[in-house]
């Protein structure tokens, strides 16, 4: 439940739409839903401004079906993360999207869309975490753009977007690799920059781990450093400074 559905559901039991009785029955849940395996977080989105984000990795199917449907029925929306097609299948909510990409399952996100942040991927195998940025702020209620491929190997195609980064609010980099790309286009602009490395690249990339220092040792001041393919905290993050 969000602050806007609250003072809804307020205004209806002051204005007498709502008894005392049904309020209580819709209250019982709050802050948290306990269906034995989990405590379903009805209350974060009042606390933090984010909603309970479901991630999918390391769960049961039923498991994550159970959750899902908890949280949709009390909020209406649903943003899953690291999600499986079959779950999409099995889940059949009405107005859900599966984003291939970044494996996302969403319902009822924000329509309206504030702000502008900019996604830069640095090669295409970067894509699934930028997609996974982009979706996050986007459900949150940032508008986003995105530009793709546009790595430190060939970087006249970096040059070219020079208006995309003067117009954004805040900028999410995703590089793997040597992760070299946010320090590049931290050295372009004043934007707010946040990195995040991804696991891809050869053997001594190390599974993200040498993009990861790259990013933390870079010499622009100020760059803020996500986990490694954390795309979901990188969007979180750029929604907040976008919507300050």
């Amino acid at each position: 439940m969000d602050s806007k559905r609250l003072k809804s559901f307020l205004n209806s039991v002051k204005s007498g739409r709502l008894s005392i009785e049904d309020a209580l029955k819709k209250l019982r849940d709050l802050p948290y839903e306990d269906i034995h395996f989990a405590k379903v977080d009805h209350h974060r989105h009042l606390r933090q401004g984010i909603p309970e984000v479901l991630l999918a990795e390391g769960k049961q199917p039923e498991e994550v079906l159970a959750i899902a449907r908890a949280i949709h029925k009390k909020s209406r929306r649903l943003f899953i993360t690291r999600a499986s097609k079959e779950i999409f299948d099995r889940l059949k909510i009405k107005g859900a999207r599966y984003h291939a990409a970044s494996r996302i399952i969403s319902a009822g996100g924000a329509r309206a869309k504030k702000g502008n942040v900019l996604v830069v991927s640095a090669g295409t195998s970067d894509i699934p975490v930028a997609d996974e940025a982009v979706q996050t702020a986007s459900f949150l209620g940032s508008r986003v753009s995105i530009v793709n491929d546009v790595g430190v190997a060939g970087i006249h195609r970096l040059m070219d977007q020079r208006k995309a980064l003067d117009e954004a609010r805040v900028v999410v980099v995703v590089a793997g690799m040597e992760g070299a790309l946010p320090s590049v286009v931290g050295g372009l602009t004043d934007r707010p920059i946040v990195a995040v490395p991804t696991s891809v690249g050869y053997g001594t990339s190390l599974g993200g781990l040498t993009a990861l220092f790259a990013m933390l040792n870079s010499c622009v001041p100020g760059i803020a450093v996500m986990n490694i393919d954390n795309g979901f905290g990188a969007g979180c993050l750029a929604h907040r400074i976008n919507t300050l």
